[in-house]
């Protein structure tokens, strides 16, 4: 079935169920941020409230793009997911599954507002080091420029949030007359119009942004396991048909043999040769079937990496030296570039019954445990009570930080970029004094410590799921 055998599809069905229960667990730890604020400044009823953040939730994962996915799936090297011994393979992803879920229902139980996404990268990048490690003769290396990337998306939005929030609240002051916007909730009534309105608005956004991101992370979760464990069928995209990657492939071969090569290095030079040759080998396989599946699976496996590769490595040297592309009509150059973003598209796809998935995981984890993290974000950052402002300018820029995040493909943490805007904001309405200081350090060892637990813990786990299978 699905071109493995029977202890192996037993192990793939299990690795789906604990993924979509990582996007549970993300669901009630992570999303208890969106409805925070509509729920204390009674906007709406809990229930209403997380009832309608897990729609938005699933929403934003169905519309958000599969960016921030496949940002996921490229921390760990393409080369590893198609590793011909399995083994290595699920204790890679069980080391990261396991510690991903763990880390976030310890903290989640204490109520702290700790990030899923520190904890699954730091679990990915644990993981895949330590494969690094145990493997030495191994030609595979960690995409470096991917997890600095990543690392400093993580790094930099909390203080922007913080700034932001605190610059906003102090424009507000200047600009609102309607004073009752910075007025604490009365317990059990319900704000004006116009301030619930702006409450359940800002409220959605950060559902709808939580879900184009963080369920993306989910989704590239799910991808690395069906493409390690089955690849065959998942490796690259079967809804397609085999002869219409034949023809992009034979129309980029085209524009290659036109091509100046004396205008190109040595190392350009063998770009080219080797993606010629490997380009070859695949035609002559994909000719005979009609569905990728009908490929062995290592070949398919292997497929997935050297089209990713070449199609990668074409398009900078299109884009690095485009004299040696003189000779190329504008026409062809075009169809080129459109060429190599389809064949690229074969492996860069998301089945829709995994978004359905990952989307109803995290929408249905929304609507329980939401209660621990809505205390601790709405009354434990301030010494204050928060404010309806408050809790709308944290929101906004919260769900614009998301939102620009997911567009450009780079996962961020919803929990620390809302926390780090209420603090913006409660230091805008009352100085740093304003800040309570245990609930803060509880927050920041927990951002501080995340990342290296998480990479310990997987990297061991690894290590010792690796050792037992081989």
């Amino acid at each position: 079935m699905l071109g493995i055998d029977t202890v192996h599809f037993i192990m793939l069905v299990l690795l789906v169920i604990a993924t979509a229960a990582f996007e549970f667990i993300n669901g009630f730890h992570d999303t208890a941020n969106a409805v925070a604020t509509v729920i204390y400044t009674n906007s709406l009823k809990p229930k209403t409230a997380v009832v309608w953040s897990g729609l938005m939730n699933i929403l934003g994962v169905y519309v958000g793009g599969i960016a921030v996915a496949m940002g996921i799936m490229h921390l760990i090297p393409a080369e590893m997911l198609a590793d011909h011994n399995v083994y290595k393979a699920m204790a890679l992803i069980w080391a990261i599954i396991i510690t991903a879920i763990a880390w976030n229902f310890f903290t989640w139980y204490y109520g702290i507002p700790c990030s899923s996404s520190h904890t699954l990268i730091g679990a990915i990048f644990g993981a895949g080091l330590s494969y690094t490690l145990l493997h030495p003769d191994s030609s595979v290396v960690l995409n470096w420029q991917k997890i600095i990337d990543i690392g400093l998306a993580l790094l930099i939005t909390p203080v922007l949030g913080f700034v932001l929030a605190l610059t906003l609240m102090y424009i507000l002051f200047k600009v609102v007359k309607k004073k009752k916007i910075f007025k604490e909730p009365k317990e059990k009534k319900a704000p004006p119009f116009w301030i619930r309105s702006l409450m359940i608005i800002t409220s959605t956004s950060i559902s709808f942004s939580h879900g184009s991101n963080d369920g993306q992370k989910g989704v590239g979760l799910m991808m690395m396991i069906l493409v390690a464990l089955a690849p065959a069928y998942f490796a690259l995209d079967n809804s397609k048909d085999p002869k219409d990657l034949v023809g992009n492939i034979q129309r980029v071969e085209y524009v290659l043999n036109r091509i100046d090569t004396t205008r190109l290095s040595y190392a350009e030079k063998q770009t080219v040769s080797v993606s010629v040759a490997k380009f070859n080998a695949l035609v002559a396989n994909l000719s005979k079937v009609d569905k990728f599946s009908e490929l062995p699976h290592t070949m398919v496996a292997d497929a997935r990496v050297d089209l990713t590769a070449a199609a990668k490595k074409l398009k900078s040297l299109e884009e690095d030296n485009k004299a040696a592309f003189v000779n190329v009509s504008k026409h062809d150059l075009r169809r080129f570039k459109n060429d190599l973003k389809r064949i690229d598209g074969y492996a860069e796809y998301v089945p829709v019954w995994v978004i359905l998935l990952i989307s109803l995981s995290l929408g249905l984890g929304t609507m329980i445990g939401w209660k621990r993290i809505v205390v601790t974000i709405s009354e434990k950052i301030g010494k204050t009570q928060m404010t309806y402002a408050q809790g709308a300018t944290s929101g906004v820029i919260a769900a614009s930080t998301i939102g620009l995040s997911s567009a450009i493909g780079l996962p961020v943490s919803t929990t620390h970029i809302l926390s780090s805007g209420i603090a913006g904001s409660m230091v805008a309405s009352g100085g740093i004094k304003n800040l309570q200081t245990k609930t803060l350090k509880n927050i920041g060892i927990a951002w501080v410590v995340t990342l290296p637990v998480s990479i310990l813990v997987s990297g061991l786990l690894y290590w010792l799921f690796f050792s037992i299978a081989k």
